[in-house]
């Protein structure tokens, strides 16, 4: 399944070196307000060591990781919900995504103009938020006036419904709180998807710091505050510089442990970043392994085994026979599938078969 993830933020909040890293894409970056216009989408690999051993154990012809698609939306400014600095543009842009990584700006640098004047992540935060909401407001009561319409028609009962709950998300916009914060249960936010409302979608925050700052991040007060703001409304927070993430893209690799470990960082912070987007999705892997190929997939949490069969096409679906399951580890520690099928660790499941994240699978089917 493709999976896309909007980076926004205020302008100069490093959003651009952030994808360059993330996708070596080249996109342009500068110093002032909204150098990018249209949106660079890169398509982002998700690292996973279970398919990292699968390659070692096989030795494919092809590999094939998961992959999240991050999309850079130029700079939202106070105003974008009534156009300013290209707003409805961007707006547009955020609401064909299926989540938003937040980046705010959390180092201090002179030569790197802030559009507000000052550093201050929480009030950033608020910045964005405040227009998102507002352009909800206006998707939300044009659906009400919808609704109000349809009341003497067939649907009268579900637009009701639908009416009641507008309404009621509509108050929580008008105080600046994002409908995803306004405690809507599962059939309420199922209801509400037709509006593809821009604050529904899930969110998760990344800091962006100096290179000197990533000694101290546990005692940062930019940092803090936003993971105080960020722990109060359930997202998730990613520390990373931008800066440094772009330098550590550009090595080989063979020189890259080496510039992590100046840095005191164990890994990228990229890696941080598409595994968080993958995770506030609620997203898992299982894998297919041979000779020809070893493969992530990528499912929704919870999807079951003919589910699965269709990520890869959708006639597996259809004609879905059983899935012969295999457990990743125990085919590392085996050392191929016939040993685990002569071990018991090889296992025939039907069409109620809930998958796992890490299941190695082969479908049987039919059309």
């Amino acid at each position: 399944m493709a999976v896309s993830c909007g980076i926004v933020g205020l302008p100069n909040v490093g959003k651009s070196t952030l994808f360059n890293a993330l996708s070596s894409a080249g996109a342009e970056v500068a110093n002032y307000p909204f150098c990018t216009i249209e949106p660079n989408v890169g398509v982002v690999p998700v690292p996973d060591p279970r398919l990292d051993a699968l390659v070692a154990l096989f030795h494919p012809k092809s590999i094939v990781a998961a992959t999240v698609n991050f999309v850079d939306i130029a700079g939202l400014v106070r105003g974008a919900s009534k156009g300013e600095g290209l707003g409805n543009q961007f707006l547009a842009n955020i609401r064909e995504t299926d989540a938003i990584a937040h980046v705010v700006r959390c180092f201090e640098d002179e030569n790197i103009v802030h559009v507000e004047g000052r550093i201050d992540p929480v009030a950033d935060v608020g910045t964005i938020d405040t227009e998102l909401c507002l352009k909800d407001l206006e998707t939300v009561d044009k659906r009400i006036e919808r609704a109000k319409k349809a009341l003497k028609g067939t649907a009268a009962k579900d637009e009701k419904l639908i009416l009641e709950l507008c309404e009621r998300v509509r108050v929580g916009l008008d105080q600046g709180k994002p409908a995803r914060a306004q405690g809507l249960t599962a059939e309420e936010q199922a209801l509400l998807r037709e509006t593809s409302l821009l604050t529904l979608k899930k969110v998760f925050y990344i800091a962006n710091v100096a290179e000197a700052q990533l000694a101290s991040l546990d005692t940062d007060p930019n940092v803090a505050k936003l993971r105080a703001h960020a722990t109060a409304e359930g997202a998730p927070v990613v520390v990373i510089c931008a800066a440094a993430e772009a330098e550590i893209a550009s090595l080989d690799a063979a020189d890259r442990p080496a510039f992590l470990e100046s840095l005191g960082l164990k890994e990228p912070g990229l890696h941080q970043v598409a595994h968080t987007a993958y995770k506030l999705l609620d997203l898992i892997t299982f894998l297919t392994a041979g000779e020809d190929e070893c493969r992530a997939w990528t499912i929704k949490r919870g999807s079951k085994a003919p589910q699965a069969a269709g990520a890869i096409h959708t006639d597996f679906e259809r004609g879905f026979i059983k899935a012969e399951v295999i457990w990743w580890e125990d085919l590392i520690r085996l050392g191929s599938e016939a040993a685990c099928r002569a071990a018991a660790k090889l296992n025939l499941e039907g069409k109620d078969y809930v998958v796992r994240d890490g299941d190695v699978i082969h479908f049987k089917f039919n059309v």
